[in-house]
């Protein structure tokens, strides 16, 4: 088995208004030092899957059809073996 472990996060120069907010709510808290809070998704899928190649192709099919806008965001990939 495989653990695929998917990090999606908005692209370079993409508005991240969640960020914004927890940014603006450490300031308020005290936390002068922040100056930007980017939010990012992680996904960990288990796949029954013979090898890594087959995997890619799975998450990456994943990846296109529901857990990434490809306009907005870019994710990476990491793989483990379980």
């Amino acid at each position: 088995m495989l653990r695929a472990t998917v990090f999606v996060r908005y692209r370079e120069g993409v508005d991240d208004p969640e960020g914004k907010h927890i940014k603006k709510a450490l300031n308020l808290l005290g936390f002068s030092q922040v100056r930007d809070v980017g939010v990012a998704k992680t996904y960990e899928i288990l796949l029954d899957v013979d090898g890594e190649e087959e995997a890619e192709k799975l998450v990456e099919e994943m990846a296109r059809k529901l857990l990434v806008n490809p306009v907005i965001h870019e994710y990476e990939v990491q793989y483990e073996r379980v």
